[in-house]
């Protein structure tokens, strides 16, 4: 089930008995957790309210047989239960055991579960096994991938209208740009907005560069783009901006070096004429990145970014061995190789 589509189902007031629900929107994951305990009730813990997870999944069968006293229904929430992800071999055994077994008690007792249970599993990721197949035959399956842009437009659109605040298409493409994907820090920065904006306000272009935290990608995004320019000194201030603003400095040149790995990839991939989105494995909501990695590819040569993954690797290796400060080298490696 998509996530709209639960959305949907839980403003309408249904509740199903079996929930499996991972992936990496977590914002949104744990916004449709609140909604399902606030549907369900009033909760109880240790009476109508069990927690469960890698430490007590043993006693998950248990639980569920167990009356809620004095409640119709108990709410089970198992999360991190370990028993949806893939195992080393050691381990796999008596872990699938414990899957089977939970698998097959729900298979045979689900007209019982449907009458007195909601069992509401939670992870990050999720393998396929028996008791994936079990909720996705009795239950509902729910991935929280990270939405695509317009997708988390419409939503961020939606917020600003209930403040009586406007933004328009294009500042709020930039806006996403410039802050990525992760819908918690997009609710928080367009709330800073908002905010600055006022009733019957509107968000400008101007606002966002003044108030929003940028995501080091695009920080990194608009160095390479000064690089491209010749504008060294206008890149190195935005490197000494990230320094100033404690972003780590590893962090910096292993971000670094994966852009402008992408940047090269771009470079093949147009010049051998395949998929852009293919070649960087770009994620649907990450495909609008497209655009601007072919224009930053335009900027270099396709031997000039080979040099620079050179020196951005050896700067790495050298910096751990203690040979350099690694500050001062990527600095020398700003200013010779993109100069």
């Amino acid at each position: 089930m998509t996530t709209e589509n639960l959305e949907q189902e839980l403003k309408q007031g249904k509740l199903k008995s079996i929930y499996l629900l991972y992936g990496k929107e977590e914002y949104l994951l744990e916004t449709t957790v609140k909604k399902i305990k606030k549907l369900f009730g009033n909760l109880l813990l240790g009476i109508n309210y069990i927690q469960i997870d890698d430490t007590n999944i043993n006693s998950l069968i248990s639980e569920i047989q167990t009356p809620a006293f004095g409640y119709d229904k108990k709410l089970i929430i198992v999360k991190n239960s370990g028993l949806f992800k893939k195992v080393k071999t050691t381990a796999k055994k008596s872990n699938n055991t414990i899957v089977d077994k939970v698998a097959t008690y729900i298979e045979e007792n689900i007209d019982i579960i449907n009458e007195t249970v909601v069992l509401l599993f939670i992870e990050s990721e999720v393998d396929t096994n028996s008791l994936t197949k079990t909720i996705e035959k009795h239950g509902i399956v729910c991935n929280f991938e990270r939405l695509k842009p317009d997708k988390i437009a419409k939503r961020l659109k939606a917020i600003c209208n209930a403040y009586k605040v406007k933004i328009d298409d294009k500042t709020m493409t930039e806006f996403i740009e410039n802050c990525g994907t992760n819908m918690q820090v997009l609710i928080n920065e367009i709330r800073k907005l908002i905010e600055y904006a006022g009733e019957n306000g509107t968000i400008t272009k101007e606002a966002i560069e003044l108030l929003s935290i940028k995501e080091l990608e695009s920080v990194i995004f608009d160095l390479t783009d000064s690089l491209g320019k010749k504008d060294i000194s206008k890149a190195l201030q935005t490197l000494y901006e990230l320094i100033y603003n404690k972003e780590p400095i590893q962090k910096i040149l292993v971000t670094l070096y994966g852009h402008f790995k992408r940047i090269y990839l771009t470079k093949l991939a147009i010049d051998y004429n395949r998929n852009i989105v293919e070649a960087l494995n770009l994620k649907p909501n990450q495909t609008f990145l497209t655009n601007k990695y072919k224009k930053q590819a335009e900027y270099f040569g396709e031997k000039h970014l080979r040099k620079i993954l050179q020196e951005l690797i050896d700067l790495d290796y050298n910096y751990k061995q203690g040979n350099i400060d690694i500050n001062v080298g990527l600095e020398a490696i700003l200013c010779t190789y993109c100069g």
